[in-house]
């Protein structure tokens, strides 16, 4: 089954929400990384290594992805659901 992502805009603007129709972080903690942190989890990696990433904060079926002030999402937004569909396909 492919990934279904659901993009939503949260109170703080360099923040987004993306809820899936799948678990993506397992267990009952939660996972939270900033750009330069080191991480076996493949999503993770592949969002913090998009260019602008600050941080992410992820749990269960959501992730929270967290960009630089400067970077804009209209560039970001396209290479992190690529990385949600090179990850999930």
């Amino acid at each position: 089954m492919a990934i279904e992502i659901n993009v939503q805009e949260t109170p703080n603007p360099n923040s987004i929400k993306i809820s899936t129709n799948q678990t993506i972080f397992e267990g009952p903690r939660s996972t939270s990384l900033k750009k330069g942190d080191a991480t076996e989890h493949p999503l993770a990696s592949a969002l913090l290594g998009i260019e602008g990433i600050d941080n992410i904060f992820g749990i269960k079926d959501f992730v929270t992805v967290s960009k630089i002030e400067d970077a804009e999402w209209d560039t970001i937004l396209p290479q992190v659901e690529a990385a949600f569909q090179s990850v999930y396909a």
